[in-house]
């Protein structure tokens, strides 16, 4: 049987669609990331997007992977418009993946690291009218994606870039951030490869576990940073595909070197080129069926008392204390935050791929954790996926503190660290939706 034959086979078993959204902000918009920013943004450096890969199994079994070269996708935007496209297409909330680049260049996105800033009522105005904006577009690219749906095969591969760090570093006074090379990372970059009925280059979906940092807070352009780079470096060698970007476990992580605009495009064409290498490699055909799962649980935080905030008051912090007033504000009304909700999804094809996409910010520990209990499964490990909430450490990053544990929660508007069980309760809900999903 011809290679050929071969080819026109596997493409029986799937359909494929793509679509896109310019969300670039038509006008100066307060930019995320950064708490030391103190003006909107001054012009474009690079167009965001987002972007849908729409994916069909020979049972009729859908997958909308949508990505955003955004800061988060808060619970708020990706639940409207879930309902929507449930009602509209019949999609089930597991059949729905959301994930973020998480870009420090990209727009602020309503609710989404709501103390980081005091912003007057006609800037906050200015991101909610870019929020309801963005809700729009992605039930828009969505239903696009899905009226796109053509034969096409599916395979994977995997390579790997090494210009991430462990940003944790130890100092006598404590944790903080900086360079840490001995600490974990995951230099791995999964590729999956959508290719047409006649063998053409149709979209590849990448990822990478690594903030979207390298341009800081100096940087008042709109942009996707490295990531960015990437997806536009490869669309230019691949005229008619399409590039996504996932960002997997990357909470902890920071691109070396950083801080000028070379910087991230050499970062971006590193990324780039790896995926294009993948995808000369002999790769994994995948199969269907394309099974789902999805669950929100519940993490809980330290317990906190009033007099905790009423404290930070007087701090010299002005997010903390923005963060300090809400807390008191919810004590007022009788339910201050004790718990917040967290996403987990699992996504298999067939038997040959799991991507498994959890809420938050989540620190490498997690990547790395999932992969050693599952070592016969071919995982992607995403991060930022579905609702960006705060930061997930691990049992051991917390017990360690610095930002990502501790710091981090007064910009996101949470009441402090969580609970020691938190890494415990995530890994629970991981192997309760990868069960359902077929993994075993």
């Amino acid at each position: 049987m011809t290679a050929l034959v071969l080819a026109l086979l596997a493409a029986a078993d799937f359909k494929a669609g793509v679509a896109r959204a310019d969300i670039t902000p038509k006008a100066p918009i307060w930019m995320s990331g950064y708490a030391a920013r103190t003006k909107p943004s001054e012009g474009v450096l690079q167009p965001l997007a987002a972007k849908a890969l729409a994916i069909e199994d020979n049972r009729r079994g859908r997958l909308v992977i949508v990505t955003t070269d955004l800061i988060g996708l808060p619970r708020t935007v990706t639940d409207e418009v879930s309902a929507r496209a449930q009602k509209q297409w019949g999609l089930d909330r597991a059949r729905i993946l959301y994930n973020s680049s998480h870009t420090h260049t990209g727009p602020v996105v309503r609710a989404n690291l709501t103390t980081m800033y005091d912003l007057s009522a006609e800037q906050d105005q200015v991101i909610k009218e870019y929020t309801r904006a963005l809700v729009e577009g992605l039930h828009t690219i969505i239903g696009s994606a899905l009226g796109d749906l053509k034969p096409a095969r599916l395979a994977f591969g995997e390579g790997s870039v090494d210009f991430a760090i462990n940003r944790r570093e130890s100092r006598i006074e404590g944790v903080r951030l900086g360079l840490n090379p001995k600490g974990p990372m995951d230099h791995s970059v999964p590729v999956i490869e959508v290719r047409g009925e006649d063998g053409s280059l149709r979209a590849a979906l990448f990822g990478y576990a690594c903030h979207n940092t390298t341009l800081t807070g100096q940087h008042y352009q709109i942009s996707g940073d490295y990531a960015g780079y990437a997806q536009a470096e490869f669309e230019s060698a691949h005229p008619g595909a399409m590039a996504l970007f996932l960002l997997l476990c990357g909470g902890d992580q920071n691109p070396n070197p950083r801080g000028e605009i070379p910087h991230a495009e050499a970062h971006g064409k590193k990324l780039a080129a790896e995926v294009k290498r993948v995808l000369s490699t002999k790769l994994a055909a995948l199969r269907p069926p394309v099974r789902a799962s999805f669950q929100v649980t519940e993490l809980a935080f330290a317990p906190h008392t009033r007099e905790t905030f009423e404290k930070e008051l007087s701090d010299r912090n002005a997010s903390k204390v923005r963060r300090a007033r809400e807390m008191l504000k919810l004590y007022d009304e009788r339910r201050p935050i004790r718990k917040t909700p967290y996403p987990v999804q699992a996504v298999r094809f067939g038997r040959e791929l799991t991507i498994l996409a959890l809420g938050g910010e989540v620190v490498v520990d997690y990547a790395l954790r999932v992969k050693r209990e599952f070592p016969s499964e071919k995982l992607i490990v995403a991060g930022y996926s579905n609702d960006v909430m705060c930061y997930i450490p691990s049992r051991r990053v917390l017990k360690e503190g610095g930002y990502e544990a501790v710091d981090s929660m007064i910009y996101y508007g949470m009441p402090g660290p969580f609970s020691e069980d938190v890494e415990e309760s995530v890994m629970d809900a991981v192997r309760r939706v990868l069960r359902r999903a077929g993994v075993r």
